[in-house]
């Protein structure tokens, strides 16, 4: 028997019964429904929290201090520090596949404007922090390299420093006070918003690193250095060539651990999207029930539809049909129903995902991925449970389906 006349006739079968057929595709629908919103809501925390990962620079790299014991017991990362300024200029003369190296300087201190103060971050970098983190200035200029060299007293805001201390006048060339020294306002940075981890990164001033080191932190050793591979290919060359010649400039030998950390984004990403991609999967797994309840009920109403049916299948039985045209028409029948409800539940869950995001804000994603893996899923779920009401209605007795009736 053709394809086509299969579905019709369970089209028609369906239509007989809608209200009964409508009750028996709800689960469908709303484990289906489920599952897209489900998968839209942690796709789009996925794509998120990637997009503030790259928001933190271009191929970025970070050299972070090493760790210490004490007794044989370890500090941690970060317990013993021993890069300097001189690492990173040794970084930036031997480091092949590296277009960009900052050290990074950074203290706490209130800013002293001309609307108020307020206690922020100041962060020593060096010129090629603006590339590395990709953060163009957007009124006034960055400094330049002679003045990093000469230290001058020079700075750039980020947006929520220029809300709170200027209240929205112009900062540049005013004068603020950090720690009761004088720097000069050079310019403003561009909105970068929050970090994955809800910090907010226009919350900082940048200034050169060797003024932030002499006159405000007064520390030897430097907390971290920023690195930017050539292009995404060399990331994980340029990091094993950062450890050799930081281990050649720390004089370690073979036998010595590394007494720094090495990172890139890569690992900030799947660090972060790695708790979210298990969530993501728990709570499809959890929406999937409902496919599988919605699921029995087909097998039930399919169940009945056999026995209502049966006088039907031995007339149908009696004129040629084979047991294979039988087991055809209800299997068709259990499919159309479980995909029509799929239908009406993506569309559904797609409608949800956009109200979700227009009322509360959340990323989301609907890909089409997503909606045909759970369409697929739900005629899958109708053959699964579709087969053993067809296969019952096959086996059917001519003589006794013709006496049932």
């Amino acid at each position: 028997m053709k394809a086509t006349r299969l579905v019709g006739l369970a089209l028609r079968s369906i239509q007989r019964n809608v209200g009964r057929s409508l009750l028996t595709m709800l689960g469908v629908v709303i484990g289906v429904g489920s599952v897209v919103v489900m998968v839209a809501i942690g796709q789009g925390a996925q794509a998120e929290i990637q997009a503030r990962v790259d928001n933190l620079g271009t191929n970025m790299i970070v050299v972070t201090p090493g760790a210490s014991s004490r007794g044989g017991v370890s500090k941690g990362w970060g317990s013993f520090n021993r890069l300097t300024t001189a690492d990173a200029d040794r970084l930036r003369r031997e480091g092949p596949l590296l277009a960009a190296v900052s050290p990074v300087v950074f203290t706490r201190s209130n800013i002293v404007g001309i609307s108020g103060n307020w206690r922020t971050t100041i962060y020593g970098v060096d010129t090629d922090y603006e590339q590395i983190r990709a953060w163009p200035a957007q009124t006034g200029r960055w400094f330049g390299p002679d003045e990093v060299k000469s230290r001058r007293k020079v700075c750039l805001l980020g947006q929520s420093i220029l809300e709170t201390v200027f209240e929205g006048n112009d900062p540049i060339g005013q004068r603020v006070r950090l720690r009761g020294v004088p720097f000069e306002v050079i310019g403003t940075l561009i909105a970068k918003g929050q970090t994955a981890d809800g910090n907010d990164q226009d919350d900082v001033i940048l200034a050169p690193y060797t003024t932030v080191q002499t006159r405000l932190s007064g520390h030897q050793f430097i907390p971290q250095i920023l690195a930017s591979a050539l292009s995404q290919d060399d990331v994980a060359p340029a990091i094993a060539d950062i450890k050799q010649v930081m281990r050649e400039a720390h004089r370690l030998t073979e036998d010595q651990d590394d007494d720094f950390e090495v990172k890139d984004q890569r690992q900030l990403a799947q660090a972060a999207q790695g708790t979210t991609s298990v969530m993501t999967t728990l709570l499809a797994a959890i929406a999937s029930v409902s496919l599988v309840v919605g699921g029995i009920g087909i097998m039930n109403i399919m169940l009945v539809s056999v026995s209502e049916r049966t006088h039907e299948i031995g007339v149908r039985r009696a004129i040629g049909a084979r047991r294979a045209d039988v087991l055809a028409q209800f299997l068709v029948e259990s499919v159309v129903l479980s995909g029509l409800g799929g239908l009406v539940g993506a569309t559904l869950g797609i409608a949800v995902t956009q109200a979700i995001a227009r009322f509360t804000g959340w990323a989301t994603a609907v890909t089409p991925a997503t909606i045909g893996l759970a369409l697929a899923f739900s005629v899958a779920v109708g053959v699964f449970f579709g087969w053993y009401p067809a296969r019952r209605a096959a086996a059917l007795d001519v003589v006794d389906a013709l006496r049932h009736g």
